[in-house]
């Protein structure tokens, strides 16, 4: 039937075309064949962020604090993309004689995080008043005491996570350096 119909239009009338086949393109002008002006200026910004460390990625910082006894330095990043791998480095340096070097590490900085290595491995473990603690025996003045903490962030940690690092000669606090990590997603 359709072709009967078809047959009866006036020659100048356009017959119907098969499924698929649509009118033809059109081309009208130089901006609508090439991208918008504003989606090349919205992925500059974003590269232009990225580059300038907004997106992480930059050297870690390294804080350094003198607590007389001992003196503790912290090279962790400050800012990170979640699910990534970081590096921690602690230096402890013992001014005077310390008889039990312990770190201890507050649960509130490691929440949604996993930590995969910590090398050399403490002679002792624990958790304590709210962190994690790990003993290294003593260090006479003058000596250093290095740790290298290897973890990655968890996808439920966003926004940050804040807490400290904290030097003990056993149970007596030598001193405390808070940190704060900013996670992006």
């Amino acid at each position: 039937m359709r072709r009967y119909l078809a047959m009866e239009r006036d020659a100048d009338e356009p017959t119907e075309r098969p499924d698929g086949v649509g009118e033809p393109i059109v081309h009208r002008g130089l901006w609508q064949r090439h991208a918008s002006p504003i989606t090349l200026l919205m992925l500059g910004t974003v590269l232009a962020l990225a580059f300038a460390g907004f997106a992480g990625g930059q050297p870690s910082p390294r804080n350094e604090s003198d607590f007389g006894g001992a003196a503790l330095s912290i090279k962790t990043p400050a800012i990170i993309r979640n699910g990534e791998f970081f590096e921690t480095d602690i230096i402890v340096r013992a001014v005077a004689p310390i008889d039990e070097a312990v770190l201890a590490v507050d649960a509130a900085l490691w929440r949604d995080m996993t930590i995969n290595t910590m090398i050399p491995a403490p002679a002792d473990e624990e958790f304590r008043d709210h962190s994690f603690r790990f003993s290294y025996g003593p260090l006479k003045a003058g000596e250093a005491l290095r740790v290298k903490i290897d973890g990655q962030i968890n996808p439920p940690l966003f926004a940050g996570t804040r807490g400290g690092i904290a030097i003990y000669d056993g149970k007596r606090l030598i001193g405390r350096q808070p940190l704060r990590i900013k996670v992006l997603p």
